[in-house]
């Protein structure tokens, strides 16, 4: 037993990864996992994301929208730093919204 433990003092756990890496909508929801955003959650992103964040969003995984990215065929607008791809929000929440390619 440790001297803070004999003092009274309860010694705290380390904290778990996942609680340090935990991942929040704007909403606060936990994205830890992936769940689906709803359009008003999608709103309330910053101009780009990346595309593990997006994915859900089309209802695919971040591989095969990576794969559409390479290939010249996603759906939503994004831009390319390298080798680092990002979406642009405003074209995701177009899609989403079932807008047509010449309305954003």
């Amino acid at each position: 037993m440790s001297k803070r433990a004999q003092a009274g003092h309860q010694e705290q756990a380390a904290p778990r990864v996942a609680d340090v890496y935990r991942i929040e909508s704007a909403a606060g929801r936990d994205m830890s996992k992936r769940t689906v955003p709803t359009l008003e959650e999608i709103r309330g992103w910053p101009a780009t994301v990346s595309v593990p964040q997006a994915a859900p969003a089309l209802g695919c995984s971040p591989t095969q929208l990576y794969t559409l990215i390479r290939r010249g065929e996603c759906p939503v607008k994004t831009l390319s730093y390298g080798r680092r791809h990002v979406v642009i929000t405003a074209d995701l929440i177009r899609v989403l919204s079932g807008e047509g390619p010449g309305s954003a």
